[in-house]
């Protein structure tokens, strides 16, 4: 199997959500993301801050309301997250209509 390369900005925003979602799990998030967990790891050693969210790192929400800018940063890794489970979804699909075409053009009852 080929390997797949991924852009900065993905890594970038795979270790945000890492650091930023209460009670995410390496395994978890990289499942999410269709990566794998050794991936992830190294992306968040090399280009994560090294520091969770007090409420990520005890997984249990603080209750406090979270910074503008940090709203932004979880909704925007949230939204990369989105898409490419949207891109994944849409690829599924069209090989199954494809598959769907071709069978209903081998069958003839």
């Amino acid at each position: 199997m080929a390997r797949k390369s991924y852009t900065d900005e993905f890594r970038c925003r795979a270790v945000d959500l890492y650091e930023s979602t209460p009670g995410a799990t390496l395994q978890g998030i990289a499942a999410d993301l269709g990566v794998s967990r050794g991936s992830l790891k190294g992306w968040v050693d090399k280009l994560g801050s090294g520091t969770r969210t007090a409420s990520a790192a005890a997984g249990v929400s603080v209750g406090r309301r979270e910074s503008q800018a940090a709203r932004i940063t979880r909704l925007e890794a949230e939204n990369g997250v989105l898409r490419v489970e949207q891109a994944k979804l849409a690829e599924e699909r069209d090989i199954l209509r494809q598959a769907a075409k071709y069978f209903a053009g081998e069958t003839s009852w």
